[in-house]
């Protein structure tokens, strides 16, 4: 059965460009700790700004060859290495007069929001992490450059084909705020429950498929000191906010989120959200530790590489993250969410694919035509095989990662992607539209969590802020319906 926004395994290849992936590795797989973008309806948003395309294929956007170029990178779990030794490089090589301003932070909002206001902003932006700014926000304001002129640009490999013509379509409809193409996701990601495939094959232990196998094996693994699930309740939350999110989906169809995503009346009150939030507070509360409400994400994780932790939800991203830290007896391997039901409206083996990782450029920074050329470079095969060889991560690129020798991590998850078939769950995407509602609801499930509110007052609160935001003339209001 196929509910609304879920997608057959062809239309899935064909949105991710995975279809060189499954016969082997061939193309884009979202991002470390990234905000998505997202489609939306026009509204009084101030109209973006868009930049005249040159005749010349080489240099699509005019840029002048001597002008500086300012770049500033999320430097979280793909770190800021890419950008020094693959993009910014090419950029040179393309432009040799031309001076590269190159900023990595972890505090993107806090260090460019007053920029942006003052109309000084960088030319290119990797806007994601905990500070990431509220791109809705910024579209609102006409600081952000339209990206429709790079998509129908020509490829920086082959100038027969446009830009749009060489990425997974999921880019073209994530782009969207208030119906303009302002937002590029560059990665591709499986966000599911993770654990230590090495430590399953030693104990003689199976994957659960049902929640009673789930918190059977938390039983087992109790009695071994080891939590069955946990996550961070300090920089990194909102993984468990996604969790819940996705287990709603596996209760009730992607529905459940797209009503969310629309703001539909009475969403977070849906029976598959109430379920999915008892489910887990049942989970922490019998298996789980106060403790880590504490810790962040790096050091809860570095538990799991001790194997004091079971599962911990999270994304594909989180083997370059930690690599400097793994043993020689661990191995990242992905584990949908067990059925929580027996009436769950989607099948065990579904898992969250989407894309992520946004980057935008400065409509009022001093060289957007430099900042468009700048993305044509990292939507190039050479640059996204280099993004995919620094950080283990794959690109939106079609069949850009052909060839690199994948780690454990991504290996499991495309196997898991391929066992999913057409049972995808689809993004939040209010993260990025309603980046207010978000944080709130990370706020309310650290509190549900722990034990501070029960599971119908999380989803009454959440649900109530909610209903602020729709009622609120001045936030611009998106829409989706995939």
């Amino acid at each position: 059965m196929t509910h609304p926004g879920e997608i057959t395994r062809r239309q899935l290849l064909r949105r991710i460009g995975l279809t060189a992936f499954v016969a082997g590795p061939g193309a884009g797989l979202l991002s470390a700790c990234a905000t998505a973008g997202g489609g939306g309806t026009p509204s009084s948003a101030a109209p973006a700004t868009t930049l005249a395309a040159s005749a010349d294929p080489k240099n699509p956007f005019g840029v002048d060859p001597n002008k500086p170029l300012e770049v500033t990178i999320f430097s979280g779990g793909y770190t800021d290495a890419y950008a020094k030794d693959i993009h910014e490089p090419m950029y040179k090589k393309a432009f040799p007069g031309a001076s590269i301003k190159h900023n990595a932070t972890q505090q993107i909002g806090i260090q460019l929001r007053p920029r942006f206001v003052s109309g000084d902003a960088p030319d290119v932006v990797n806007n994601s992490g905990p500070e990431s700014m509220d791109l809705v926000a910024l579209a609102g304001q006409g600081h952000l450059a339209d990206l429709s002129v790079l998509f129908d640009a020509p490829s920086y490999d082959d100038p027969g084909k446009k830009v749009r013509d060489t990425v997974t379509p999921a880019v073209i409809t994530n782009a969207k705020i208030d119906g303009k193409d302002l937002v590029l996701n560059y990665t591709v990601s499986h966000r599911a429950l993770w654990y230590n495939a090495r430590l399953f094959e030693q104990k003689g232990w199976t994957v659960p498929k049902t929640w009673a196998e789930f918190t059977a094996l938390g039983e087992l693994a109790k009695k071994e000191g080891i939590l069955l699930f946990a996550y961070p309740g300090q920089v990194g939350p909102y993984y468990q906010t996604w969790n819940v999110l996705y287990t709603a989906a596996k209760i009730g169809g992607n529905q459940v989120i797209i009503d969310i995503d629309n703001l539909v009346d009475n969403a977070w009150l849906a029976d598959p959200v109430k379920k999915a939030v008892a489910a887990w507070v049942d989970v922490q509360t019998k298996y789980g530790d106060k403790a880590y409400f504490g810790l962040d994400h790096t050091q809860t994780q570095v538990k799991q590489l001790q194997n004091k932790l079971l599962f911990y939800p999270t994304g594909s991203w989180i083997e370059n993250e930690m690599v400097k830290d793994i043993p020689d007896d661990f191995e990242y391997a992905i584990a949908p969410i067990p059925d929580v039901t027996p009436t769950d409206a989607m099948p065990y083996g579904a898992i969250q694919v989407g894309v992520g990782e946004n980057f935008v450029v400065g409509a009022k920074g001093k060289n957007p035509q430099g900042g468009l050329e700048y993305l044509r470079i990292m939507l190039s095969k050479e640059g996204a095989k280099g993004f995919t060889e620094k950080t283990q991560n794959l690109t939106v690129v079609n069949g850009a990662a052909e060839g690199v020798d994948l780690p454990a991590a991504l290996r499991s998850a495309a196997k898991a992607q391929d066992a999913a078939g057409q049972n995808i769950i689809t993004d939040a995407r209010f993260e990025g539209w309603y980046k207010e509602l978000f944080d709130y609801a990370t706020e309310q499930i650290n509190v549900v969590m722990a034990g501070r509110s029960t599971p119908e007052e999380f989803c009454a609160n959440v649900q109530k802020k909610a209903d602020e935001i729709k009622k609120d003339s001045k936030v611009s209001k998106q829409t989706r319906s995939e």
